[in-house]
C-alpha cells in the first residue's frame, strides 16, 4: 500500500500540477502556510516536513507564539498577510519578513518611519481592492499609481500587489486583472489565492498563495 500524502504534500503536488498547466516552475511559487488562531503544536508538523513560510493575521498573535518557534526554526519566513493599523507599524517590522496589506498613504508613512528606526527594509505587497469591498482593506484601483510612487518614494521595498478577492464569486476574473496590474506597474510579485482557489491563483501567475485551511483543517472556534 502506498504511504498517504500528508496535506502539505497534497497542496505541493496540486501547486505542481498547476504550474505545468501554466507552463511554470513549482520553485516560482511560494507556499505560505497560514497558522493564524493555531497553537504551535499544530504548526510543528510543518516545520518538521520543511515547510518554511508561514502567514499571520495579527501582530500581537504572532508575538506571542513565533518567537520560540523561530529560535528552534531560524530559517523561517514569517508573513503578514491580515491588515495592519499604523500603530502596530514598528512590531511589525521587527517581528516580520514580508508584509502583504499595505494599502494606505498613512501606513506608507508609518511603515517607513518604523523601517528607518529599525534600520531594516521589510519587503510590501501592496494590498489591492479588487471587488471593490471596503470592508477587505486594500487600495482602490484608481489609487493605486500614487501609492506605489509613495511607497518607492519611501524607500519602502514593494514586492508586488495582493488581493482577496470578493467571496463566493469566481476567484480568475479578479487574479487575472491583480496580473494585469502587476505587469502594468513593472512588479513580480502577485500574493493571491487562498484554500478554496490556489489552483486557479497559480494558473494565473500567482507568485505566493496562502493556504490555511487545506493544511491545517478548520481554524479553531474562539470560546
Amino acid at each position: 500500500m502506498e504511504k498517504a500524502q500528508t496535506p502539505l504534500q497534497d497542496v505541493q503536488a496540486n501547486i505542481a500540477k498547476s504550474c505545468a498547466i501554466a507552463r511554470r516552475e513549482p520553485e516560482d511559487v511560494t507556499l505560505i502556510a497560514v497558522s493564524k488562531m493555531h497553537p504551535a503544536e499544530a504548526i510543528e508538523p510543518l516545520l518538521r516536513e520543511g515547510q518554511r513560510h508561514f502567514g499571520e493575521n495579527r501582530v500581537q498573535e504572532a508575538q506571542g507564539k513565533w518567537p520560540a518557534l523561530r529560535e528552534a526554526h531560524p530559517a523561517v519566513q514569517l508573513h503578514l498577510i491580515g491588515q495592519l493599523q499604523s500603530n502596530k507599524a514598528e512590531d511589525a517590522v521587527a517581528l516580520f519578513d514580508a508584509i502583504h496589506s499595505l494599502d494606505r498613504p498613512s501606513l506608507v508613512k508609518a511603515l517607513a518611519k518604523a523601517m528607518d528606526k529599525r534600520d531594516r527594509r521589510v519587503p510590501c505587497f501592496v494590498q489591492v481592492d479588487v471587488g471593490e469591498e471596503d470592508q477587505k482593506g486594500g487600495c482602490p484601483v484608481a489609487e493605486l499609481p500614487a501609492l506605489l510612487e509613495q511607497a518607492r518614494d519611501a524607500d519602502i521595498p514593494v514586492a508586488g500587489l495582493m488581493c482577496i478577492p470578493p467571496f463566493e464569486i469566481e476567484a480568475a476574473p479578479f487574479f487575472a486583472f491583480l496580473d494585469k496590474l502587476a505587469r502594468d506597474h513593472g512588479l513580480d510579485g502577485r500574493s493571491m489565492g487562498m484554500s478554496g482557489d490556489y489552483e486557479t491563483a497559480v494558473r494565473l501567475g500567482a507568485t505566493h498563495v496562502r493556504v490555511g485551511t487545506a493544511l491545517f483543517g478548520a481554524r479553531p472556534v474562539l470560546k
